[in-house]
């Protein structure tokens, strides 16, 4: 049965990448969370996607400038400001771990290194994954291709998944010569048969982001191995909908 991963937590009705969406993602009955890690000036694993926190914070300049507690300093909710009253965080990897020891989440952590390389990220996190015991609930995805492998070498029992947007060859191929055990394609850039395909090839496939109604059921249908989504309260009813009418296979 597809799984579905709230991208960035419930992303479409909190302020991304926070506690709060990963707590509502939890809530809504997701099977796990999606966000995105890079290091800050001290070293720190922190939960943010941009690499400048501009966009989502009520501060301005590169995430890897910031010391962790500077950073936690800033209002993550800062342009939802109307529509949430009290003050959210950037949170640390560290934060979201202990969090997932109260609940059965699966974490997908995308290492955001395709632009900046952020020297011993790759290690860091898998000791923080050893610390908890949790390879069996990380998947470790990336643009950065050269960074799976990397991950792969030093964590081996961890999922790996690359992620990208342009069309592939025989995906399943691909992800073979990487080692891998899923993809994350863009979904308009994979069809039908190529997710059926990669799948028979015992590749798990999760295409991004399914926010959708007609997407979400395509995918259910197709027993596709997960959905990305903003909108995990929504997919997840969805899939109840579908499973009730008998509508997915098993």
């Amino acid at each position: 049965m597809t799984i579905v991963l709230a991208h960035r937590g419930a992303s479409g009705t909190k302020p991304e990448n926070t506690m709060e969406a990963f707590i509502a993602a939890e809530r809504a009955g997701a099977d796990g969370i999606e966000l995105d890690v890079q290091l800050t000036s001290d070293g720190e694993i922190v939960v943010i996607h941009d690499t400048t926190v501009d966009r989502t914070t009520n501060g301005s300049g590169l995430v890897k400038d910031f010391t962790r507690s500077s950073l936690q300093n800033l209002k993550a909710n800062h342009h939802f400001k109307h529509y949430f009253k009290k003050e959210y965080k950037i949170p640390t990897l560290i934060e979201v771990f202990d969090w997932m020891q109260g609940n059965e989440c699966l974490c997908n952590i995308e290492l955001k290194n395709n632009i900046f390389s952020y020297e011993e990220l790759e290690e860091k996190v898998a000791a923080l994954i050893y610390k908890y015991s949790y390879e069996k609930r990380i998947i470790i995805s990336s643009f950065n291709h050269l960074s799976l492998q990397k991950m792969i070498e030093i964590c081996p029992a961890v999922e790996t998944a690359p992620l990208y947007n342009h069309y592939l060859y025989k995906p399943w191929e691909y992800a073979s010569t990487l080692q891998a055990s899923g993809i994350h394609p863009k979904l308009k850039i994979i069809t039908n048969d190529l997710i059926k395909t990669t799948m028979e090839f015992g590749i798990h496939v999760r295409p991004y982001t399914i926010n959708k109604r007609r997407d979400m059921k395509r995918l259910f249908q197709l027993n596709c191995s997960a959905i990305i989504t903003d909108f995990p309260e929504k997919a997840v009813k969805l899939k109840k909908v579908l499973e009730r009418k008998g509508h997915l296979s098993q």
